[in-house]
């Protein structure tokens, strides 16, 4: 059954799996177009480094300002808020045009300057897209499944990539022409994408919400951004922010310079050919889509969560060690990608897509994400800058760091990763101590206290 004009089902009600799935997909784009567009410039690095003759230092900005970091954390700081506030339909009526014309921007790039300004919007555009999503998924799907249906953005977060880079593949011998072919493959995909969201009603609950406040405090006005971020900062929120941050923004310092990097310092520091290192980064893309269908869809919702999360850890810290203690040759890279790729497919993007979800109410959901997310892709910006110094002083430098990303994060998601499998977002939030004024601003059980 579906809310009155809004064409989405409420998830409490009767709805059919392919429903679910439907508008999981259209949703879980974002994750396609994010990845991919990552993933592009990560290819094209070695030709842009060449046909626009960028130093270190360039390369370093790039990396801090692309899609990949700082211009998409600026994005989701905006894009969450504008969530809450103004509904999650909102963002999908415009952000993938503003993302088309970012492309286009690299596509005619004839220098650097034009790369860099259709990276930024590129990604402010990707950033604002993912609390959106991610808060839509969770919003449509039902508590048993809730882990499933989200694990598809993982999978087209994975696909993406993997069609990027065997286009990148196919189109090497064309040069810069291959490169810019390969972002309008990108710009066609976010065509297409930003017409299946016509088809899209507003979250059902988001909706609820917004009725409930506007009747309790008299206003029909949406959250404001202070109301959003005074609850999220209180003592008994803060923790959970913290906590997400820490366990995902950690992890995200390995996977964005891996993401990034990777296929450049294959061919600087490895002597592997451009197609081989492009292979080896399509191999590692396909076992993370291959295990989040094989460990994390059918599994996360039934048993303790921390365990997937430990073991995921473990893994992919042990394919990095391989870098850092073995010879920079194809079979260490071979080992490499399958460990991470293995381990990847039930990780930390997969959790912090849900937990943070999960562990904030509906009014509140995009705005936590969207901070949280901002925080994480603005310190992998930060830490973008120093990637080609530390790498300048030995590859096995940075090989070792990474593995200490893991080995931290897959502590803190290990002991502090919440039970909250098969629950209800309605029962998570009570239990996080969730309570509402007469006005129906949402605070927690301390803030209540503390007023």
């Amino acid at each position: 059954m579906t809310s009155a004009g809004s064409g989405v089902a409420d998830p409490s009600e009767d709805a059919t799996s392919r429903q679910f799935w439907k508008w999981s997909f259209v949703a879980a784009m974002a994750g396609y177009i994010d990845a991919g567009s990552i993933v592009a410039g990560s290819v094209g690095l070695g030709l842009w480094v060449r046909a626009f003759d960028l130093s270190e230092s360039t390369v370093g900005l790039l990396g801090a300002f692309s899609s990949n970091a700082i211009s998409a954390g600026v994005g989701a700081l905006i894009g969450g808020y504008v969530c809450d506030k103004y509904g999650r339909k909102k963002i999908y009526a415009y952000d993938l045009l503003l993302y088309m014309f970012g492309t286009l921007w690299i596509i005619f790039a004839v220098n650097t300057p034009m790369l860099f300004v259709g990276y930024v919007i590129v990604g402010l555009t990707v950033g604002a897209d993912i609390p959106a999503s991610w808060s839509l998924i969770t919003e449509f799907s039902p508590a048993g499944s809730r882990g499933k249906f989200g694990a598809l953005a993982q999978v087209l977060w994975s696909l993406g990539p993997v069609v990027t880079l065997l286009l990148g593949l196919a189109l090497q011998p064309l040069g810069m022409l291959g490169i810019r072919l390969l972002f309008a493959h990108l710009f066609l995909v976010a065509l297409v994408t930003w017409w299946m969201r016509h088809g899209v009603g507003e979250s059902a609950r988001w909706k609820r919400e917004v009725a409930t406040g506007a009747a309790a405090s008299g206003s029909s006005g949406g959250l404001r951004w202070i109301d959003g971020l005074r609850p999220l900062l209180s003592r008994r929120a803060l923790p959970t922010m913290l906590f997400l941050i820490g366990m995902y923004g950690i992890w995200n310092l390995f996977a964005g310079t891996n993401g990034f990097y990777y296929p450049y310092l294959l061919q600087v520091f490895g002597s592997q050919s451009e197609a081989a290192s492009v292979g080896l980064q399509s191999l590692y893309f396909l076992l993370v889509a291959l295990f989040t269908g094989l460990v994390f869809m059918p599994l996360n919702d039934r048993i303790n969560r921390r365990l997937l999360f430990a073991l995921s850890s473990l893994i992919q810290m042990i394919g990095v060690l391989f870098l850092a203690l073995l010879p920079l040759n194809f079979t260490t890279a071979l080992g490499y990608i399958l460990a991470i790729g293995i381990g990847g497919g039930f990780g930390a993007q997969h959790f912090f897509q849900l937990w943070s979800g999960e562990l904030f109410p509906t009014r509140l959901r995009s705005t936590a994400q969207g901070l949280m997310f901002a925080v994480v892709r603005i310190a992998l910006g930060v830490w973008s800058f120093f990637v080609p110094l530390v790498t300048a002083t030995g590859f096995r430098n940075l090989a070792f760091i990474l593995a200490g990303f893991l080995f931290v994060s897959g502590v803190i998601g290990t002991v502090f990763g919440p039970r909250t499998e098969g629950r209800t977002l309605e029962e998570i939030e009570t239990s996080g101590g969730w309570q509402r004024y007469p006005s129906g601003e949402l605070v927690t059980g301390t803030a209540a206290t503390d007023r």
